[in-house]
């Protein structure tokens, strides 16, 4: 966690732990402001207003709501197509398989090598019964920046919501998440160096109208009606002072976790890696690569000590299959198994790559 980040959220589980959902004393009052400066910040960081934003336990959960909750609508209207791409999240793709089961139809567009989904694919595919189109920001896997503004652009005037993954991206990228043609955005308090188990679902209003959601639970009427359950504040606040930092430090954080990159290829590159996916569109703080030969369980044994890296996606690490990230993409078996994925952030320490890369040649 960020320090000031922590240092809040233990003020808020020992001296200021009110319930923001009480009304009738100072305590819950207190609460219930700091919950809101929080809901503010996150909506600054995307260009939203307060009400839009519903604080949750994850952008897994977030998924879940924007994918699950559009079923009643789609119901309703018969707009029962659905658009997403095979690059998603395992949270979002497992809803879809649900909507599936339920008569919905999910459409997966092509990926390429690249590691993105080509935006005229998503013209070609539009039609005017589609419901949904839910695309991610960042793959989790690659650190590949998806077109965003030429998905919204190839939206356009289309009645279909458009459903972004940004747990990979926001407070990273910023510009893209601000567009007013995305309609839900799933936002993850760890990637950006809050606690672990909270999250938040933006859901921006068309014309005044809000997303149609239904909710997945009941028993309450918080967070707009669509995710009932007391507030856990010191969560919320530490979410909502962390997104805040994101924004304020973002160049300081890109530089740090560039020059961390610029080191890690340097000593690497000489082994001759294929990196998966396009390096141009790669974030700064990740990078998916393949050594000929060597097998990803075999790294991870002989950098176990000096890095903590992985072959995949920490929700699927409790079973090792090929990455479904890579095998969209087109790449070749010996490419996929081989694969690790290296990832740091700007308060990563220093890193001995060279020492990294000496072990990895052991391997060669």
């Amino acid at each position: 966690m960020d320090p000031l980040v922590r240092e809040e959220v233990v003020r808020f589980m020992t001296d200021e732990f009110g319930n923001a959902g009480s009304r009738t004393h100072e305590f819950g009052n207190r609460a219930k402001r700091a919950a809101q400066e929080a809901r503010d910040r996150i909506a600054k960081a995307v260009a939203a207003d307060r009400d839009e934003v519903a604080f949750t336990s994850g952008a897994t959960e977030s998924n879940n709501l924007a994918i699950l909750g559009l079923a009643e609508e789609g119901e309703r209207t018969g707009r029962k197509h659905i658009i997403s791409s095979p690059l998603e999240h395992k949270a979002v793709l497992e809803p879809l398989e649900e909507l599936s089961r339920r008569g919905f139809e999910v459409e997966m567009l092509p990926a390429d090598e690249r590691g993105w989904t080509d935006p005229a694919a998503l013209v070609a595919a539009l039609r005017t019964d589609t419901l949904l189109v839910s695309l991610m920001h960042v793959n989790n896997e690659t650190g590949v920046r998806q077109p965003i503004e030429a998905y919204c652009a190839a939206l356009g005037d289309s009645e279909a919501f458009f459903h972004v993954d940004g747990a990979q991206g926001f407070g990273k990228e910023i510009d893209p998440l601000k567009s007013k043609r995305i309609d839900l955005i799933s936002i993850s308090g760890h990637k950006i160096y809050a606690p672990k188990g909270v999250g938040a679902l933006v859901m921006r209003r068309r014309q005044f109208c809000p997303v149609p959601l239904t909710p997945l639970q009941y028993g309450g009427g918080q967070e707009q009606g669509v995710r009932p359950g007391t507030l856990p504040v010191h969560l919320v606040v530490g979410l909502g002072l962390a997104a805040q930092q994101a924004i304020k430090q973002h160049e300081q954080r890109k530089e740090a976790c560039l020059k961390q990159r610029d080191r890690a290829l340097a000593a690497l590159m000489p082994l001759e890696p294929a990196i998966n996916g396009d390096p141009m569109a790669c974030m700064p703080h990740a990078i998916s690569m393949s050594f000929p030969g060597v097998d990803s369980e075999a790294l991870m044994l002989v950098l176990k000590g000096q890095v903590a890296i992985s072959n995949g996606s920490a929700c699927t690490s409790h079973e090792y299959r090929p990455s479904h990230v890579l095998e969209a993409m087109g790449l070749d078996k010996p490419r996929t198994e081989g694969a690790i994925r290296l990832s740091w952030c700007h308060m990563t320490e220093e890193v001995d790559w060279e020492g990294v890369a000496q072990s990895i040649s052991r391997l060669l």
